[in-house]
């Protein structure tokens, strides 16, 4: 289930948003699949207690364990967007500017948690 969601007005990579997402979370394990593989988010995670759970890039100088049985449940992240995207009008970005965006995202995941409740 979605807990935090930042959107930007411009372009910019997910992994370069990503530590400021990992901010105030508590959580045991950070799964994510090998974009977010960069010193910046591992670091900010191991700082934060977890446990990450990424597959490595190809061209990583310091390889590192991850559980790959547990990376296996990163279908999960997946279908969280997955649920977001199925309101077409965050699929497709119908919003205009910024805030109404974020508005239409906090009440799809305003939906999806009121179906797991």
């Amino acid at each position: 289930m979605p807990v935090k969601v930042l959107v930007t007005e411009d372009p910019a990579a997910d992994c370069t948003k990503a530590p400021e997402l990992i901010e105030g979370i508590e959580a045991q394990y950070l799964l994510a699949d090998r974009a977010y593989d960069t010193n910046a988010i591992v670091g900010k995670a191991q700082k934060a207690g977890m446990e990450v759970v990424i597959s490595l890039k190809r061209n990583r100088k310091v390889q590192r364990a991850y559980d790959k049985a547990l990376y296996r449940y990163r279908h999960l992240v997946e279908n969280a967007f997955l649920h977001l995207k199925r309101w077409r009008g965050i699929a497709t970005r119908y919003a205009t500017n910024a805030a109404s965006f974020v508005a239409a995202v906090q009440i799809r995941c305003i939906a999806l948690w009121v179906k797991v409740l």
